[in-house]
């Protein structure tokens, strides 16, 4: 699977994906430490990868978009160091991978991972 990471997450997380065999990328890797939210989603939407964030703003733009994609994984844990982001990160490519390619906004929140397929 292939990702991208927003500025709210840990490059250790894009190192544990590249370890698990998928193409992750940070936006700071690239220099793009300051891009607009829409144009983060174009990005993830033209090089077909699934968002990483912790910002709520992604889901509302997608949402209000109508769009189909990119997926989008937010992440509202109380505890963002980047081993309990992996845990979960984990159990959704896992359990959820036909979403993700399908299209869908997940939440993560401690003890509830929520799925929505897009469009919403």
């Amino acid at each position: 699977m292939r990702f991208l990471a927003d500025m709210g997450i840990s490059p250790q997380t894009v190192a544990f994906l590249r370890d698990l065999g998928h193409a992750a990328l940070h936006l700071h890797e690239q220099g793009l430490d300051r891009l607009p939210d829409s144009v983060i989603l174009k990005k993830a939407r033209d090089e077909s990868r699934i968002l990483l964030t912790h910002d709520l703003d992604f889901g509302e733009l997608i949402a209000a978009s109508g769009a189909t994609l990119p997926s989008t994984v937010v992440f509202r844990l109380r505890n963002m160091r980047p081993e309990k982001v992996n845990y979960y990160l984990q159990r959704i490519i896992i359990q959820h991978q036909a979403a993700l390619e399908q299209g869908a906004i997940i939440s993560v929140t401690e003890g509830q991972i929520r799925v929505r397929l897009l469009p919403i």
